[in-house]
């Protein structure tokens, strides 16, 4: 005797569990990467990896499903199931082709293009049910994007060149005033330039330090006596 489930209508095996479950995992996964990108300020953040992890996922499905159903049909695969996930990783491209960008000779946004086609990937692992890859990959990626993005970022800052520029008013001494204060915040700096006048002098260092040191600088600098104005770029 037939049971009620066999009964209902073929397509509402569309709604079988195991199809959702991938779909929710690989939701879990893209808002994983998806969320340090969104507290990073990137323009690609939560909804938009949450979107190409699930896409992904569902055209992996489809291409299974597809080449699954030749093979019920006519006994011989005819349809290769990785010719979708192909043209996912084409398609990709394109996608993060579009967050980069050419500012003043700089390129920006390749980590936000690589994390796309990583995520896609992701995406593609899931749906060929290889769950264990997928959700270490999405970890690591966590992990490069959080971790290591920072350690990068406070690296690459105390290595930046930044430009200095202090203005004192009233005569000053020949010594130069602020040598001293960037010496004891270990600070290493480089003079440009100084113009000295009856009203006051103007000095200009081209420094580079710890970024800890950088805001100590500011801050003593706004209780040094005669210091008129001061800038770091």
């Amino acid at each position: 005797m037939e049971s009620f489930l066999d009964q209902l209508p073929a397509w509402i095996e569309a709604f079988r569990f195991p199809v959702l479950g991938r779909l929710a995992l690989a939701t879990a996964l893209g808002a994983l990467v998806g969320l340090e990108r969104e507290l990073a300020g990137k323009p690609a953040g939560l909804r938009t990896n949450i979107l190409i992890c699930v896409g992904a996922t569902l055209l992996t499905e489809a291409s299974l499903g597809i080449a699954g159903a030749e093979f019920a049909t006519h006994g011989l695969a005819r349809s290769d199931p990785g010719r979708i996930a192909a043209q996912i990783v084409s398609g990709i491209g394109f996608i993060g082709a579009g967050t980069i960008l050419v500012a003043r000779g700089n390129v920006l946004g390749l980590t936000t293009a690589a994390t796309l086609w990583v995520v896609a990937a992701i995406g593609i692992t899931v749906g060929i049910r290889a769950y264990v890859e997928a959700i270490g990959a999405a970890i690591l990626v966590f992990l490069v994007l959080f971790l290591i993005g920072r350690i990068e970022d406070r690296v690459l800052r105390a290595r930046a060149e930044r430009t200095l520029r202090v203005a004192f008013s009233g005569p000053q001494a020949a010594a130069d005033p602020v040598a001293d204060l960037l010496a004891d915040l270990g600070i290493r700096a480089q003079p440009l330039s100084m113009k000295r006048s009856a009203e006051g002098a103007e000095y200009v260092y081209t420094i580079t330090g710890a970024e800890e040191a950088k805001r100590q600088l500011l801050g003593r600098l706004a209780g040094t006596e005669g210091v008129r104005a001061f800038s770091l770029e």
